[in-house]
């Protein structure tokens, strides 16, 4: 049972957000310039808030500065563990034991949003999710983000985890400006692994004029959440909008609101020096959300200005317009996909990485049943620190039995036996050799995730996180 400071805190901030959308569906947001971090439009900015799957961008933060530290290259092979195929969707459904490429896994990381590959990246990079949830709030510390604690990789609910759109503005300036040789990275349309074509969830790429990045996240909890970039005349704007009801809503107010800063770019100030309430509790939006989404989605609209968005030229050199609010009503626009696959890359010689020790380097370890029944303890967050012993929301994922492992055990003990016996126990322990053997194959260059990769059990959990990333 989760403690009562807490779920009083809970209370209050559910009740603000009730309160909040009573009259009109007001949610965070932010924008601001990426060059000189200034703030060009803001609402609520610092209000804490569940970021869902925008919690990957700063995966990759932590991702990229291991490579600019040496610590891991992006042609490294990491290890699926069996916690990570225990991810609720979205996910690649790779099996346990498959390898994936760091640079490839980031490519599934922002265009699938994919919960299993946050955790093979943050158990590759780190050892653990629970170490690289603390390098994530390492890193949050060093940006100057205030509002922001995590305790895992891929933005699955959990109360603990939460941030603001002045964070999440910062993070994303932060990618930007100290990784520039990787920006593609937010701004790719589609990608391809073996036959399977998998579009962006961003709506606003190939539809907004200059859109280059960066993700989106939904959660009931969170609602629908983007961070997004654009460019106009050398000038790069970040935008972030949270809370809203649909992912067309949340389209439409982020092309209002980059427009409006495009075009009447006034300066409020920097984004660092807004005053901070700390870290504290998120409001719970699945009312709203998920339960009142009709009167949610109205009311939020009447907040998004009815902007005139040109989109594109017509034959005789007209600049075609489109509605700020009609824009996530465009056609999907048809992207070039790049090619991702399981498996290590081309020619690749050096160290694996693999579930491990807090602070053992990659390739320094000794292969380790990573995780038993339950993953170690992570510290409650500032705000919630006097309910340390809460229970997670039931969607914060549980920790894999090591079935691999177990069967190994298992077949080791009964070689012995299986010397003595004749006939069909002869037989069996050749299968479970041969069984062994065909399990730890790599997967070939291009092959596609298999179709019957272990799914979550319970079916409320499956149906509602599948959703998860929108």
């Amino acid at each position: 049972m989760m403690g009562a400071g807490a779920a009083a805190i809970r209370r209050v901030a559910t009740a603000a957000a009730l309160g909040m959308a009573s009259s009109a569906m007001a949610t965070p947001s932010i924008v601001v310039d990426a060059a000189s971090g200034q703030i060009l439009e803001q609402d609520q900015a610092t209000t804490v808030w569940y970021p869902a799957s925008v919690t990957k961008l700063m995966t990759v933060y932590v991702a990229l500065d291991a490579v600019r530290h040496n610590r891991i290259t992006l042609d490294t092979p990491m290890v699926v563990s069996a916690r990570a195929t225990h991810m609720a969707p979205s996910k690649m459904g790779f099996r346990v034991g498959q390898e994936v490429t760091l640079r490839n896994a980031l490519v599934m990381l922002m265009v699938k949003s994919a919960n299993d590959i946050a955790v093979t990246i943050a158990e590759g990079v780190a050892g653990s999710v629970e170490a690289f949830a603390g390098e994530m709030n390492q890193a949050s510390a060093t940006i100057g983000m205030r509002e922001s604690y995590w305790v895992n990789p891929n933005g699955l609910p959990d109360d603990r985890q939460v941030t603001s759109a002045r964070d999440l503005a910062l993070l994303a300036r932060a990618l930007l400006t100290e990784f520039p040789d990787s920006a593609n990275l937010y701004n790719i349309g589609a990608m391809q692994i073996g036959r399977k074509l998998v579009p962006t969830h961003n709506g606003l790429l190939g539809r907004y004029p200059g859109a280059d990045g960066m993700k989106t996240g939904f959660t009931c909890p969170a609602g629908y959440n983007l961070v997004a970039s654009a460019t106009h005349g050398g000038q790069k704007l970040i935008a972030v909008v949270l809370g809203a009801p649909t992912p067309g809503a949340r389209t439409a107010k982020t092309a209002a609101l980059l427009d409006r800063a495009f075009q009447n770019p006034a300066q409020q100030g920097a984004a660092a020096s807004l005053p901070s309430p700390g870290v504290g509790a998120a409001p719970d939006m699945r009312e709203q959300v998920c339960h009142n989404r009709a009167k949610a989605q109205e009311e939020f609209m009447a907040e998004v200005e009815d902007l005139s968005i040109p989109i594109s030229q017509d034959a005789s050199g007209q600049l075609q317009s489109v509605s700020s609010k009609q824009i996530a009503n465009l056609p999907r626009p048809q992207f070039t996909p790049v090619p991702v696959y399981a498996g290590r890359a081309p020619g690749y010689v050096g160290p694996i990485a693999r579930p491990r020790a807090p602070g053992v380097a990659i390739g320094a370890d000794t292969p380790v049943a990573a995780y038993t029944e339950a993953p170690p303890a992570v510290e409650a967050s500032p705000a919630l620190a006097a309910a340390a012993h809460a229970k997670p929301t039931r969607w914060a994922g549980k920790a894999a039995k090591a079935k691999p492992e177990a069967r190994h055990a298992a077949a080791k003990a009964a070689k012995p036996a299986a010397k003595a016996a004749a006939g069909k126990s002869k037989v069996k322990v050749a299968a479970l050799d041969a069984g062994k053997k065909a399990h730890k194959q790599p997967v070939a260059k291009g092959k596609a995730a298999p179709k019957h990769a272990e799914k979550p059990k319970a079916k409320g959990h499956a149906k509602s996180a599948a959703a998860a990333e929108q």
